[in-house]
C-alpha cells in the first residue's frame, strides 16, 4: 500500500522554537509530538516536524525549503517577517541578479524566499518547494517509494508532487555533495495499514533500493540510495 508523507523532519535544539518560527511564517498550527512538534500537512503541503537532537551541521544541508510569493511586496514582508521572527541572512555565492533572497531560520537551516512568477513553483502553495541535493535515481527512488507523480525530469534533475498537488519535492542533479555525517533533515513517513504496521511497507523500499538501519523513534530508519536517512512508523510518533 502506498506509504503517507507525514513531514520533512528537522533535527533542532529548540524543537519548540522552530515549530513556533516556521507556525508563523507558513500560517500553521503547531501540535504536540513525542519529542518534538509537528506543523501537519494540509491540501498537499508538506508537513514540517520538528525533533530535539544535537546532530551537528556540516556544511549546507542536503534539504532546505522553498518559500513562494505572489508579488513582490509579498516577498518583501515575508522575508521582513522572518527576520522579526529570528531568521537571518544567508550568503550562499547567489547572484545579485537573482531574485530569490537566502535566509536562515533560528536553528541554522538554509531557506529561500522566491520570487513572484516562478513557473515551476506557480500553483504549489506558500511551501512550494523542498528542494534537496540529489542525483537523478534519488528522485526515481521517491517517485516509486511514495507513488506520487514525477513531474520533472530532466539533466538529471528530478522532482516528484502528490497526485493532489501542492509542494514539490525535488533534487538537483549532479555534481552531488559528498554526505557528512548524519542529515539534519530527514524525510518521516507512516505506513497506511495499522493492521500490518511499517514491516511490508520496508521491504518493498529494501527492493526499491533502501537499505535498512534499524529502529529509530518507534520505527524504522532507512537510508535511500543516495545515502539520505528517513523514518518509516505505523503511526505519527
Amino acid at each position: 500500500m502506498p506509504l503517507e508523507l507525514v513531514s520533512l523532519t528537522f533535527d533542532a535544539h529548540d524543537p519548540a522554537g522552530l515549530a513556533a518560527f516556521w507556525a508563523a511564517l507558513l500560517d500553521r498550527e503547531a501540535v504536540g509530538v513525542a519529542g518534538g512538534a509537528l506543523l501537519p500537512g494540509r491540501d498537499g503541503q508538506v508537513g514540517l516536524e520538528f525533533v530535539a537532537a544535537d546532530t551537528a551541521k556540516a556544511g549546507p544541508d542536503r534539504f532546505h525549503l522553498h518559500v513562494t510569493s505572489a508579488d513582490l511586496g509579498g516577498q518583501q514582508r515575508t522575508v521582513e517577517t522572518a527576520i522579526g521572527l529570528g531568521a537571518r541572512h544567508l550568503d550562499v555565492g547567489q547572484l545579485a541578479e537573482e531574485g530569490h533572497v537566502v535566509l536562515s531560520d533560528p536553528g541554522g537551516n538554509e531557506f529561500c524566499v522566491i520570487e513572484p512568477g516562478n513557473g515551476f513553483l506557480a500553483g504549489c502553495g506558500l511551501l512550494g518547494e523542498v528542494s534537496g541535493d540529489g542525483a537523478r535515481e534519488v528522485g526515481v527512488f521517491w517517485h516509486e517509494a511514495l507513488g506520487w507523480p514525477l513531474v520533472w525530469d530532466q539533466d538529471g534533475e528530478t522532482a516528484v508532487q502528490s497526485p493532489v498537488g501542492g509542494t514539490k519535492i525535488s533534487w538537483g542533479g549532479p555534481p552531488v555533495a559528498p554526505k557528512r555525517g548524519r542529515n539534519r533533515q530527514r524525510l518521516h513517513l507512516a505506513a497506511t495499514d495499522p493492521a500490518t504496521g511499517p514491516a511490508a511497507d520496508v521491504a518493498r523500499l529494501v527492493a526499491l533500493g533502501a537499505t535498512e538501519a534499524g529502529p529509530h523513534r518507534g520505527g524504522v530508519e532507512l537510508v535511500d540510495p543516495d545515502g539520505n536517512e528517513f523514518l518509516v512508523t505505523s503511526v505519527l510518533t
